[in-house]
């Protein structure tokens, strides 16, 4: 019973889709009705608020952190194994993707995903974001970006803490995240996806 709630309630944290509920608090347009329909910080950034872009950015790390942070220090205390940690963990992430306070239409989960790697471990965190950086900073694709370290962190975790029970939550995010990229794909490989700076940039958050 205390697995359940436990996801469950991190799936509830993760349908805290905070692009929209920016949007809303800075009075701008929702972000599914323009740029991408992606409800994410890249995609808010359009409107030319940054705060408002940064805000969703933390926002939505930051409730990917907290789910797995809160199981992580008292699940145990209910009984709730390692198991049901790594199923909050995916169950944040989902609830970032198909958030049901908005009728499961969110994000493509990569700002959130940030956050439970950094609550997993500091370093397989880091180790991610600075993947995302580098092929960002050498390619200019924030779709490129997000894909590459996506499938890199079950493979820094594995290197970093061995098999254990998050190996597989990690593997099934990334898959997602590189499932919820196909448009992105397509472009890429088209030669059409548009670059970081450039009018127009797809977002992926």
């Amino acid at each position: 019973m205390a697995t359940a709630v436990s996801i469950l309630t991190a799936y509830l944290i993760g349908s805290l889709s905070f692009a929209v509920i920016v949007s809303r608090a800075f009075a701008l347009p929702d972000p599914r009705s323009y740029g991408s329909g992606n409800p994410g910080a890249t995609n808010v950034l359009r409107t030319g608020k940054k705060l408002a872009a940064l805000l969703t950015l933390i926002g939505d790390g930051g409730k990917g952190w907290l789910a797995v942070f809160l199981a992580l220090r008292y699940a145990a205390e209910y009984g709730v194994d390692a198991t049901g940690v790594a199923a909050c963990a995916v169950a944040v992430f989902l609830g970032h993707i198909f958030p049901v306070f908005f009728r499961f239409k969110g994000g493509k989960g990569v700002s959130t995903a940030g956050g439970i790697l950094l609550a997993v471990n500091p370093w397989l965190g880091v180790a991610a974001i600075a993947t995302w950086f580098v092929i960002a900073l050498f390619f200019r694709y924030s779709s490129l970006a997000s894909i590459v370290s996506a499938v890199f962190a079950p493979l820094y975790y594995f290197f970093l803490l061995g098999a254990r029970e998050v190996l597989p939550a990690l593997i099934i995010m990334a898959a997602l995240v590189v499932w919820r990229h196909k448009a992105n794909i397509l472009k890429l490989v088209a030669g059409e996806e548009r670059r970081i700076g450039e009018k127009g940039d797809s977002a992926s958050a």
